[in-house]
Order: structure tokens, then C-alpha cells, then sequence
């Protein structure tokens, strides 16, 4: 059952990417490292965009990351070092609402939550 508070610890962090393979393997490295608990790796994403004041078109790979706010620091540097794009798209939204069971899910997949 959803529609309980979740106190807006959980994510989603989005980046994009030039090739499959490199979408894949950092998938595959940040879920190694409990950075994130599940990517999904959308393939057919046509992008236009401003790039060194040109209007630029690029077709992209969009990966979809599920984490945790506290998580969001590493996950972003791990993003980032992988990276091949000079200035990389990682871009985190709340997760407002969601199945309890999916949430746990989350919590066992995920690195354990560090107390302040």
C-alpha cells in the first residue's frame, strides 16, 4: 500500500550517456558498489540541447539510478569520475511516495544509512 510519508530520503538520479556500453558498465559498477540498488538504461533518447553556444542534437543513452539522499554525494562522484562527458547531466529528484516492500527493497540493496 502506498501513501505513507517517507521523510524524503529516497531518489532517483538521472545522467545520460553517449554509448551503451559505457551506460551499462557504470550501471553495472555503481550497483557493485551499493551506490545504487537498480539502473534502467533507456537506449533511444534524442537530446537538443546548448553546448559552447551552439544549439547541438545528439541521440543518448538515459539512465534512471534508485538511491538514497545521503547516498547522493558518492553516487554523484562515482557518476562523475566514470564519466566520458565533459560536463556530465546527474540531476537527482525526491521519491515522494512508494510501495513499503520497495522501499525496504531499497534499504537491503543499498549501503547502509550512516547516522549523523
Amino acid at each position: 500500500m502506498c501513501g505513507g510519508v517517507i521523510m524524503n530520503k529516497y531518489i532517483q538520479v538521472v545522467t545520460t550517456f553517449e554509448k551503451y556500453e559505457e551506460a551499462k558498465k557504470v550501471a553495472e559498477q555503481l550497483v557493485a558498489a551499493r551506490l545504487t540498488a537498480c539502473v534502467q538504461i533507456v537506449p533511444n533518447c534524442h537530446s537538443v540541447y546548448r553546448w559552447q553556444g551552439k544549439v547541438e542534437s545528439a541521440h543518448e543513452i538515459v539512465c534512471t539510478m534508485k538511491s538514497r539522499l545521503d547516498l547522493f554525494p558518492r553516487l554523484c562522484e562515482a557518476i562523475t569520475s566514470m564519466h566520458s562527458y565533459e560536463v556530465p547531466e546527474i540531476v537527482a529528484t525526491e521519491i515522494i511516495d512508494a510501495s513499503p516492500e520497495y522501499l525496504n527493497w531499497l534499504d537491503r540493496e543499498l549501503l547502509p544509512q550512516q547516522d549523523d
